[in-house]
């Protein structure tokens, strides 16, 4: 019988590599359609979006934490991200995600299997780069946090709260370096006491890139069971 520890850790994994990518593609994408509630704080996201749309590639290098002192859950994985226009190549936790443009390739190397379905715009548990354009769009009020020196670098926090009582999530902090506009973490706060941070260890833009950097080779696993879903 899995005890209640257990049972809430094996949850929090299923969930991580979801909300990595959603963390990850936030870091990158929501900035354009957030409405103005803080100047300050609109200026700097304003700068940050100016910034990633200059450009043609980005690749980030990041840590991901999960903690819940209650319940005695410290977690640490790492995972890296590639990203042009609205494609992606994330590796989290022995698993890779494809995304070309129209189809998700979920490639488990654990259980050789390749899971192969097309991104549905309606469902709202989609994970779609256009999602998270909109992501914080409305339903949150945020404003300019604390600025911490972290290793000689000035980091600004934005603090955004869900408008939603039903909202599982406290608050989220979004850490912005002053001097580059380029995101250094993201902490997500739960009700439960359940913390979750996301920190970019390396950020590197305009890299070469392979011409089928965002297409899945099946050749590749000539062993592995594909499983279209669509």
């Amino acid at each position: 019988m899995k005890t209640k520890i257990q049972e809430i850790t094996n949850n929090s994994i299923m969930k991580m590599t979801k909300k990595c990518l959603q963390m990850a593609i936030l870091l990158l994408l929501s900035f354009t359609s957030i409405q103005a509630q803080d100047k300050k704080a609109k200026d700097l996201l304003n700068q940050v979006t100016t910034k990633i749309k200059s450009y043609n590639n980005i690749s980030i290098d990041f840590k991901y934490s999960l903690n819940n002192a209650k319940e005695n859950i410290n977690q640490d994985s790492k995972g890296n991200v590639i990203m042009k226009g609205n494609q992606y190549v994330l590796n989290f936790m022995g698993v890779t995600k494809i995304f070309d443009g129209q189809k998700t390739y979920t490639i488990v190397p654990e259980d050789e299997e390749v899971t192969i379905s097309k991104v549905n715009e309606k469902d709202d548990n989609a994970i779609t780069p256009s999602k998270m354009l909109t992501f914080f769009n409305s339903g949150y009020k945020y404003n300019m946090d604390i600025v911490q020196n972290v290793k000689g670098r000035k980091i600004q926090y934005i603090k955004l709260v869900p408008n939603s009582g039903k909202d599982q999530r406290k608050e989220i902090l979004l850490g912005i370096d002053v001097q580059t506009k380029h995101i250094y973490n993201l902490i997500e706060t739960g009700k439960n006491g359940t913390k979750t941070t996301l920190t970019v260890n390396s950020f590197k833009t305009n890299q070469p890139l392979s011409k089928n950097q965002f297409t899945f080779v099946a050749s590749k696993y000539p062993k592995y069971y594909i499983n279209k879903l669509d």
